[in-house]
């Protein structure tokens, strides 16, 4: 796939392309439903099939301090959108003047003279332009004066519940990553680099790799069912999210640091510095804490037998 970070490296317009833009977090079932129309739309007309997206998100640039955490930073939504068969990514840098911008100077210099887009598909709730002051009919109602086709899609719609990154997001912070899941088309990924931890876990008898926390979005704290990818392989886990209350600190009433643990079962190799990807698949229970460390060490095992009983 090829990305084009910036409108200023698009040397020259896409061939015939047929457009979507958003910003595609999480990049859902909903969002997935476009690009295989937008496939299908560009083959018609032999173009290219092209996703426009921003970065960084603009909610960070118009609201810093208040953006919610990411469900896909940059690098695993390229990866995700890579994955989907797009061939053709054409990243705009978002900023506090490109925020300025007006929807009819946006379709004129960027989409129209810039990109040569033919079509145009997006969702049903579709915002562009300074204040979001652009919705789909008025990208209709311009596109109409450059011959440019517009077709917008109803929402997807999954028991009951409408397809959309927000509500996404909201399952996975109550721990519903069943339900999430369902709605993405797949387990919700965190893909991390490998890094020393406080080595508890190998005195335990359950050794973790320890990842190095970003600002996207975890789960829910507490024991989650996972598989990992590592090197091209597919390993089974039990990962951990949170505190770990029992091994607080009890002097000055502290907690200990936010973490993800996974401990990888039947696997004995030193993975430090390696990136891995954990796919939830299923919360198991809360974080606890217990009064002692063999009380832990018992149910750690409680929950790696219930895994394999129940999820591997």
């Amino acid at each position: 796939m090829e990305i084009i970070l910036g409108i200023d490296r698009l040397k020259e317009p896409f061939i015939r392309p047929v457009v979507t833009l958003g910003n595609f977090d999480g990049v859902h079932l909903g969002h997935q439903r476009i690009f295989e129309r937008l496939k299908d739309e560009a083959k018609k007309i032999r173009g290219e099939a092209v996703v426009i997206t921003f970065e960084p998100h603009p909610l960070k640039v118009l609201y810093p301090g208040h953006c919610p955490p990411l469900l896909t930073p940059f690098r695993k939504k390229m990866l995700l959108i890579e994955g989907t068969g797009i061939e053709k990514v054409l990243c705009i840098e978002f900023s506090l003047v490109f925020a300025e911008i007006s929807p009819s100077e946006f379709i004129r210099d960027i989409l129209v003279s810039k990109v040569n887009t033919k079509k145009i598909i997006v969702g049903y709730n579709y915002q562009f332009g300074k204040g979001k002051s652009g919705d789909v009919e008025t990208l209709k109602n311009i596109c109409k004066l450059f011959n440019v086709g517009v077709e917008v899609m109803d929402a997807l719609t999954i028991d009951h519940t409408v397809v959309s990154s927000s509500k996404i997001r909201e399952l996975i912070k109550e721990g519903e990553i069943e339900g999430a899941s369902r709605l993405l088309g797949r387990e919700y990924p965190i893909i991390g680099k490998v890094i020393e931890g406080s080595k508890r876990g190998h005195g335990l008898g359950f050794p973790t790799a320890n990842l190095e926390m970003t600002d996207e979005l975890y789960p829910k704290t507490g024991v989650y069912a996972v598989d990992v990818i590592w090197r091209n392989q597919r390993l089974n886990g039990v990962a951990n999210i949170g505190f770990n209350p029992t091994f607080a600190s009890t002097e000055r009433g502290e907690r200990a640091g936010f973490s993800l643990e996974v401990h990888l079962l039947d696997f004995d190799q030193e993975i430090y510095g390696d990136e891995i990807q954990v796919n939830f698949k299923k919360r198991i229970r809360d974080e606890i804490r217990f009064d002692s460390a063999s009380h832990l060490i018992d149910q750690i095992q409680k929950d790696i037998e219930w895994a394999k009983e129940n999820v591997f």
